[in-house]
Formats: structure tokens, sequence, C-alpha cells
């Protein structure tokens, strides 16, 4: 079964850090624009950041990150472990939402495009709250 799996949520304080994971069962991430959307209960998707395949070119990937999170969170891939993370830090209560990895082929979009329209196959989320 080809699914997208997230992990890594939960609750944290304002200030706190954590590292959400993704990864592939059942193909392989490498071959993919991979990103991270976020929803919050009442509020629209929202790409969160997006980072490009290794597959396009083996020595650079890009990246792109929304303005609410520059500076605060990092993506990165390790394509040994199928797997794409989201470094959080300096969290706020306003980053408080279900988070999404997605998936889409480089034939079919840029990371920009994919992050700004949201585009790609998604997993099931898993819930970022940011409280004290």
């Amino acid at each position: 079964q080809v699914q997208l799996v997230e992990s890594g949520g939960g609750l944290v304080q304002p200030g706190g850090s954590l590292r959400l994971s993704c990864t592939g069962s059942g193909f392989t991430l490498d071959y993919y624009h991979i990103g991270w959307f976020r929803q919050a209960p009442g509020k629209e998707r929202e790409g969160v950041s997006c980072i490009s395949s290794s597959r396009v070119s083996s020595s650079r990937v890009s990246t792109y990150y929304a303005d609410s999170v520059k500076g605060r969170f990092t993506i990165s891939r390790d394509d040994a472990e199928n797997t794409v993370y989201l470094q959080m830090n300096s969290l706020k209560p306003e980053d408080t939402a279900t988070y999404y990895c997605a998936a889409d082929l480089p034939r079919d979009t840029t990371i920009q495009d994919m992050c700004v329209m949201l585009r790609g196959y998604a997993g099931r989320g898993t819930q970022v709250t940011v409280s004290s």
C-alpha cells in the first residue's frame, strides 16, 4: 500500500521545538518533491515548507518556506532513510495545527507552486499543539 506517514507531533510549550518526520511506505521519496502543509481548526490549509526531489539535482536540493516560518523551521531529507524532516524551533501558539506531508512529481510542479497551491498526495497528518 502506497502512503505517506507523518510522525513527531505533540504538545510543546511556546519557544520549544519539535521534529516532524514523513516516511514513504510502498514508494521511494527521492523521486518526489515533498511538502509540509498545515491546517488549524477553522482555517484553510496552508503550505509551510517544500523541498525538491533529489533526482532533479544530486548535488543540491531547493527549499521553500512560508514567510510565517522562515528562520524557525528547517526542512531536510534523508533519502537513505526514505524520510523528510521538518525541524520546528521557536514554536508559537499560532503554529498549532495538524501537519501533513505531501508528495508530487517534479514533472507536475515546482516546489513553490506545490507549497502555494497545495499540490500533491498527502498523508493523514500529525497534530502539533503549542501551548503553555
